[in-house]
C-alpha cells in the first residue's frame, strides 16, 4: 500500500516529514523492512539531517543557493531562471530515499529527522510513503 502525504509549503520552505512518516511506519505493523519515501516533484527534495538545529535549515538553504545560485543563463527556461535552479537543487538533494526498518522503528540516529527540501514554492506538494515487509 502506498500512503500518500499532501501539503503546502512555502518558498524555499523546509518541512519534517518524520513524525508523520513514522506514524505510518507504526501503523502498518511491519518490524522488519524498509520504508520507501518519494517525491514526485523536479524543484523538490528529501533528505536526513539534524531535527533539532534551525540554524541547520538556514545553511542548507544558504549552501544550495550557494551553490546553485539563480541565473538567467541556464539552458532550461521552460518556467523562470529559479525553476531551473530548482529542478539543479533537486537532483543534488534527491526525491527519494529508503530507510530500513527494524522492530518496528525507522532506523534514524536519535538527532535525525527526514525533510521535504522545497526549492521553488509555494506549491501543493505529495509524498509517497511505503512500507515493504521482510520475508
Amino acid at each position: 500500500m502506498v500512503h500518500v502525504l499532501e501539503f503546502d509549503t512555502e518558498k524555499d520552505g523546509v518541512r519534517s516529514l518524520t513524525e508523520e512518516i513514522s506514524d505510518i511506519v507504526a501503523k502498518s505493523g511491519v518490524q522488519e523492512g524498509l520504508c520507501v519515501i518519494h517525491t514526485p516533484h523536479t524543484t523538490a527534495g528529501i533528505t536526513i539531517t539534524s531535527k533539532w538545529d534551525e540554524t541547520d535549515f538556514a545553511d542548507i538553504k544558504s549552501e544550495f543557493r550557494r551553490l546553485v545560485p539563480t541565473r538567467v543563463d541556464f539552458y532550461h527556461q521552460f518556467d523562470t531562471p529559479e525553476d531551473a535552479a530548482g529542478h539543479i537543487k533537486s537532483v543534488l538533494a534527491g526525491c527519494n530515499m529508503t530507510l530500513i526498518l527494524h522492530e518496528g522503528r525507522l532506523m534514524l540516529g536519535s538527532s535525525q529527522g527526514i525533510f521535504f527540501l522545497e526549492f521553488d514554492g509555494p506549491r501543493r506538494r505529495q509524498c509517497y510513503v511505503s512500507i515493504v515487509a521482510e520475508h
